[in-house]
């Protein structure tokens, strides 16, 4: 089981973020909590503390903004902050029509979902390297092997972030440093009513039977980190159907795709 100096974990204020520092927090000596809502992480800092007796760390970040993490590396490395385990969670959705969609929140989701990941990596790796250890989990998405109509934008950056994780893994093993890519399928967290273009509409997803708590995600995920895997889909049910995805052509999953149901339910 892998201990750590120090975790950083993006969008930690609720959803999987809250989840890795709660199951996280019996191998941390310290662990940094970063999202918008500082409000929120001050909540989770003192029932860590609290639960755990740890050092906790809340700073407020928009991750949409390069200054912004420019602004989070400077402030841990000056109160000698240096991660040996970086959960890069922080990500959103938009669920509707690519045609019609609304360019600022498309435009940040692509700054959220590939750019604000990969450079906490950059920012961050440097000090890992001279550690001589180290832990990325990055959070993609079963969506990230599918072409999925009305998620086109959400599902390609999620095919960055795997693709991404892959060449960092291979890269990175001389350093003793572990890359894995965590993608689930549907769970029940904020994540549908930010995606949704409507307030109260529904995103028509998977069926319930489909979706995987947030808790067995985050279980399933550190497992795959202790044993230094490549990529977790949690949950057996997605597990199965990734491995059923990856055996198909090309032309079947366009076929099958093209016959998804589309309509968004308000």
């Amino acid at each position: 089981m892998k201990q750590f100096r120090c975790v950083l974990i993006s969008g930690a204020s609720a959803g999987l973020g809250e989840e890795f520092a709660r199951q996280l927090a019996a191998r941390c000596q310290s662990i940094v909590l970063v999202a918008r809502r500082v409000d929120r992480l001050n909540e989770i800092a003192e029932s860590l503390r609290a639960q755990q007796g740890i050092e906790v760390h809340c700073i407020a970040c928009d991750l949409t903004k390069a200054e912004d993490r420019v602004t989070l590396f400077s402030t841990m490395s000056a109160n000698g902050l240096f991660p040996d385990g970086l959960i890069n969670n922080a990500g959103m959705g938009d669920y509707g029509a690519f045609h019609d969609a609304d360019w600022q929140k498309i435009s940040a989701m692509m700054q959220l979902n590939m750019e604000a990941l990969t450079h906490l990596c950059h920012l961050f790796l440097p000090s890992m390297i001279r550690q001589g250890r180290g832990e990325i989990i990055n959070i993609s998405s079963m969506a990230s092997i599918l072409p999925i109509p009305d998620f086109a934008v959400y599902a390609a950056t999620k095919a960055y972030v795997s693709s991404f994780s892959e060449a960092l893994k291979i890269e990175l093993r001389e350093f003793g440093i572990n890359v894995t890519a965590v993608c689930p399928g549907p769970v029940h967290t904020e994540f549908g009513q930010v995606a949704a273009r409507r307030e109260g509409t529904e995103i028509h997803g998977m069926r319930e039977w489909f979706y995987v708590s947030k808790a067995q995600v985050v279980t399933e995920a550190i497992r795959g980190m202790d044993r230094d895997a490549a990529r977790v889909y949690p949950g057996w049910k997605i597990a199965l159907a990734a491995a059923g995805i990856s055996l198909l052509p090309l032309a079947a999953l366009r076929l099958i795709m093209s016959s998804r149901p589309r309509k968004v339910q308000g």
